[in-house]
Formats: C-alpha cells, sequence, structure tokens
C-alpha cells in the first residue's frame, strides 16, 4: 500500500495516500479498532455544514481569509454532498467527546481545501486546527454537530413515517365508524364500539405522538458552538456562536440559535434525553397497536379473527398454509430496541464530569438508531400491513352476539345486581343473554329487544 508521512504534536505516522484524513485520524484508527459502528454519515454530513458555517462567521469577523473561506466552503460542499464518505473511516467507540471525528473532519477539510487552492496557483495554506477549527473546540463542535444531525433527520425522515401511519388508520377510523364490535378490556369482553373508534384510539396515539416529537425536537436548535472548551469561549469571538448559528439556519433551513449558557450545552444532554423520551412514548404507542393488531388478526379460525392482514410470505417452514403477522412481530422488536436506547441515552447523559459528558458519540449513535429504526420500521409497517386491514365480518358479529357484556345496558333499567344475575346465569347454563333476561323474570322479551341495542350503545359518533 502506497503511503505518505503525517504529523501531529505526537510526531510522524504513516497515512494510506489515497486518503485525505491526517494524522489524528490515523491514530484513531489503530487505537480504536471497536466494533463496526462507523460514525453515522449523516453526522459527518452534520459536521460539514458547521465546519461551512464557522468558516463563513469567521470570514465575517475578519479572521479568516476570503480564499480560505472559499476552498474550506468548496471542501465542505464536497462532503455535503456525498463526495467523500470513504475518508470517514472512524467508529463511535472513541474519546467520548467525540474529538477524533472532529479532526476527521478538519482533516480531510483542510486536505481538500488544499488541493483546491493549489488548482487555483493560490500560495495560501489552509491548516486543519488553525482554520478549519478557527474559534471551535471538539467540546462545542460534537454536540453542535449532534444537534444538526438529530434535527434533520427528524424532519427528514420520521415526521412523515408517522403520519402516513395516521393517515392510513383515519380512513379506516372513518370507514368502519359503522361497524359495531365487541370492545374488551382486561382481555375479557366488555361493552361495544365500532371498529372505527377502536381504530381512531390508536390514530389519536400518533397524533399526540407527532405532537410529543414536534415539540421535543425543538431543544435539538439550542447548539453548543461559541463554548469551545469548557463554556466559557476562550479564543472565540464573542459573536461567533451567534454567527454560526445564522449561517447553519441559512444553509439547512432550520432556526438553530447558540445556547445562552454554553456551560449546559458541552456538559449536559438533558435536551436529547427529553426528545428521545418522545421516542420512546411513539415506540410505546406502537407496540401497543402492533399488538392489538396481532391479537385481532389472530386465527384464522382458533383465534380472534376480527380482522384480516395482508399476507405478505409463508409463516412456517413444516406448516403449509400458516401465515404470520410479521410486520407485527417487526415493529414491536424495533420498540424494545427503542426502549434499550433510551436506557442507554439517559445512563450516558447522566454522566455529565464537571464542565463536558464524555459518552456523546454513544448517545448520538443511539438517538439516531431510534430516529431510522422507527421511521423505516414505521414506513414497512403501514405499506406491508396497516393499508391492508379489512374487518371480518361474520366473526364480529358471532362475537358481538355472543357478549355477556350487552348486560350493561340493562343497568339504568333493572339495576347491577339484577342484571349481573343475568349474566352469570347465562354463562353457567350456556344460553344467551336474552334467554336468561326473560328466564329471570326481571324483564319481558319486548323490553330486552327495546333495550339491548349495540348499535346504541357506541356513544355519540365524531
Amino acid at each position: 500500500m502506497s503511503v505518505r508521512i503525517e504529523r501531529d504534536t505526537i510526531g510522524e505516522i504513516e497515512v494510506p495516500s489515497d486518503k485525505y484524513w491526517g494524522a489524528q485520524t490515523e491514530r484513531s484508527k489503530r487505537n480504536f479498532p471497536v466494533g463496526k459502528e462507523t460514525m453515522p454519515i449523516e453526522v459527518v454530513y452534520a459536521f460539514a455544514e458547521l465546519k461551512k458555517a464557522c468558516a463563513s462567521a469567521n470570514n465575517e469577523l475578519g479572521k479568516l481569509s476570503d480564499m480560505k473561506k472559499e476552498a474550506i466552503h468548496y471542501a465542505t460542499n464536497k462532503v455535503i454532498n456525498g463526495k467523500l464518505d470513504e475518508h470517514f473511516p472512524l467508529v463511535v467507540w472513541q474519546t467520548g467527546s467525540g474529538t477524533q471525528s472532529n479532526m476527521n473532519m478538519n482533516e480531510v477539510v483542510a486536505h481538500v481545501a488544499n488541493l483546491h487552492l493549489k488548482e487555483q496557483g493560490s500560495d495560501e495554506v489552509v491548516h486543519p486546527n488553525d482554520d478549519v477549527n478557527m474559534s471551535q473546540s471538539s467540546n462545542d463542535t460534537f454536540p453542535t454537530a449532534m444537534h444538526i444531525a438529530l434535527y434533520g433527520e427528524v424532519e427528514r425522515k420520521l415526521i412523515d413515517a408517522v403520519s402516513e401511519l395516521r393517515d392510513t388508520f383515519k380512513a379506516q377510523e372513518e370507514a368502519y365508524q359503522d361497524i359495531v364490535k365487541i370492545g374488551r378490556t382486561h382481555l375479557q369482553d366488555a361493552t361495544p364500539l365500532t371498529l372505527g373508534q377502536e381504530i381512531g384510539g390508536w390514530r389519536f396515539m400518533l397524533d399526540k405522538s407527532l405532537e410529543m416529537i414536534n415539540e421535543s425536537k425543538k431543544q435539538m436548535l439550542n447548539l453548543a458552538i461559541g463554548g469551545t472548551a469548557v463554556g466559557t469561549g476562550l479564543n472565540a469571538h464573542p459573536e461567533f456562536g451567534d454567527k454560526v448559528a445564522k449561517f447553519l439556519s441559512k444553509q439547512t433551513g432550520h432556526p438553530f440559535t447558540s445556547s445562552e449558557n454554553k456551560f449546559h450545552a458541552l456538559t449536559s444532554h438533558d435536551e436529547v434525553v427529553y426528545f428521545h423520551g418522545s421516542l420512546k412514548a411513539l415506540a410505546a404507542d406502537i407496540m401497543k397497536i402492533a399488538n392489538d393488531i396481532r391479537w385481532l388478526a389472530s386465527g384464522p379460525r382458533a383465534g380472534i379473527g376480527e380482522i384480516e392482514i395482508p399476507a405478505n410470505e409463508p409463516g412456517s417452514s413444516i406448516m403449509p398454509g400458516k401465515v404470520n403477522p410479521t410486520q407485527a412481530e417487526m415493529i414491536t422488536m424495533v420498540a424494545t430496541q427503542i426502549f434499550g436506547n433510551d436506557t442507554t441515552v439517559g445512563m450516558a447523559a447522566s454522566q455529565g464530569n464537571f464542565e463536558l459528558n464524555v459518552y456523546k458519540p454513544v448517545i448520538l449513535l443511539n438517538t439516531l438508531q431510534s430516529i431510522y429504526l422507527l421511521a423505516d420500521g414505521i414506513k414497512t409497517f403501514n405499506d406491508n400491513c396497516a393499508v391492508g386491514i379489512k374487518p371480518i365480518q361474520e366473526n364480529i358479529d358471532q362475537f358481538l352476539n355472543r357478549s355477556l357484556m350487552l348486560v350493561t345496558a340493562l343497568n339504568p333499567h333493572i339495576g347491577y345486581e339484577k342484571a349481573a344475575k343475568i349474566a352469570k346465569n347465562a354463562h353457567e347454563k350456556g344460553i344467551t343473554l336474552k334467554e336468561s333476561a326473560i328466564e329471570s323474570g326481571f324483564l319481558t322479551e319486548e323490553q330486552f329487544n327495546k333495550w339491548i341495542k349495540p348499535e346504541e350503545m357506541i356513544g355519540p359518533k365524531a
């Protein structure tokens, strides 16, 4: 392998000649051969957006020449456009401040910027620390890149996925509003409702989840940039953070601001904990919805079987004709992963010691994974399962008409205790509720037919 010699404050080191990173990236690559989780490329792109904005801010403040700013912009644009992905090899399991990933970006941007300057015949040289990292520290750039990436990915992937599933349920809520079925509480028969009402509960869960995600994601708009090493802003102009936020907002279209308290921004990640809590709430709702669907679709002959879901693939290698609720199994596994991620995020965020939290990469990894798993999982669940939900009217009617809980409608007329005796007698003798009611002598057949009308027990329609 062809190599070149790169230098840093530790000394010299060989770097593959076809790679744009420098000495510090190479040391990290060798020192942390841990796991296969490389720094998510979305974070790399967020870092490039940040370095581009920092160059603009430093230029506006008179600290960086026009030529160097343009060269840094040239390099960061290539990163953002996915042209340099192969030059960011570092794993998540590195220093807890993300220093090596910050330097990886600084080194690659400087290298590409210098190639560009050389092509233009310029004698200027962009230095990774002095120019690309000007007015910055890994301690404020990494958490800033975290927030840029997290906010952007929520906007890009998750909101649309949840909205699509919500819209699917909204359409079914309206389509099935007149299908009266038996309700269930404690996994036992309860009073009637409509299939549309039941699905409407799922729809409203997603409405609430979207509301909580949209509210909590706003916390990601607060950026640590401008705090430099410990939050004091050493080596940065007092206006630097605000100017970077201004340029980032222009570049991304998101209204970023520089945090009013940089000490908090460097050592605390409660904003991410709060945001991830909304992801956990969504996962909890998705778990409940998926479990409801697979219970209602269970069977087809020995289960509940009130709804039909798409048969996407054979369900068994030994039982011919078996079809399983695989989409529900997939999305509930996703939910359990999000619950685990939430524990990791919370524990890691609690470890902010003095002026810096040094669990940043693992907080970032787990939160991004939660976004991706939920976005991809919910979209797949919607497309391959939810959109195909159909009622099985025969089974719905059978369960409804056999239910003893219809007796609840008699409470206002004959009282709770007499109604309970009718239901108990019907259950013990295996007769219908109507037969038991007439046998009791508490009411006539005419009264039973008048008072027991499932379609009038479902409450007002929306």
